[in-house]
């Protein structure tokens, strides 16, 4: 078994804990409320910001004999950069305060997953970045572009009101499967080892920012 597919079986368990969240359970059935279309955008925005300053972090802790990792964080530098300002776009076509939002503060779940991965960075194996990466590209091939449909035909929202979730339903897709390549191309024990435990740990801490949002009436 390759090492992605391996990483994929060895989260089965966070991952099903991620998706059984009842918000994500009650927008597949097509009940969402603008609170929550919020409430999700506004911690998108403060977990989206930190993803090329965690590139960096970890690109420049990469060692020598992963020369090839470090050229493709730059790569993912450059596909990044930006991303939260569409964020704070959506938000203010949906009505919101996208100030507000950027000078505002984060869910504890949501700030104890990005303060998780910059120790795991800084003190433990900086391919730990890539488990995070497995979950959130991955997570938005499952849910942002079925979810963008549904959320947008019940609110009746604009399609600016979309640019983050459906550009990244689509953009991932390419991501994800640039990814698989990298990692099986990792072929240190320690290395793979170090991406699963962080995929785990952020599986559970993005699945408690979900159960951190209001609920639909």
């Amino acid at each position: 078994m390759n090492f992605y597919d391996s990483l994929l079986e060895q989260t089965t368990e966070e991952r099903d804990y991620l998706l059984s969240a009842p918000i994500i359970q009650q927008a597949m059935s097509g009940i969402v409320s603008l609170n929550s279309y919020i409430g999700f955008l506004t911690e998108a925005y403060h977990h989206v910001k930190h993803t090329v300053p965690l590139l960096m972090a970890c690109g420049s802790r990469l060692p020598e004999r992963l020369e090839w990792l470090r050229a493709a964080v730059a790569e993912y530098v450059e596909e990044e950069y930006g991303h939260q300002e569409w964020v704070l776009n959506d938000i203010a076509a949906c009505g919101g305060d996208p100030e507000a939002v950027r000078n505002g503060t984060p869910k504890l779940p949501t700030e104890l997953m990005v303060s998780y991965v910059y120790d795991r960075i800084a003190r433990s194996n900086p391919v730990s970045f890539f488990g995070m990466v497995n979950v959130l590209e991955g997570t938005s091939i499952t849910l942002a572009t079925q979810a963008a449909g549904v959320i947008q035909d019940k609110l009746q929202l604009p399609n600016n009101a979309f640019s983050y979730l459906s550009s990244h339903g689509s953009l991932d897709i390419e991501h994800i499967e640039f990814y698989k390549k990298l990692m099986n191309r990792l072929d240190n024990t320690d290395d793979q080892a170090a991406v699963v435990h962080t995929a785990k740990v952020v599986y559970r801490l993005y699945g408690d920012m979900f159960r951190s949002l209001p609920l639909s009436a």
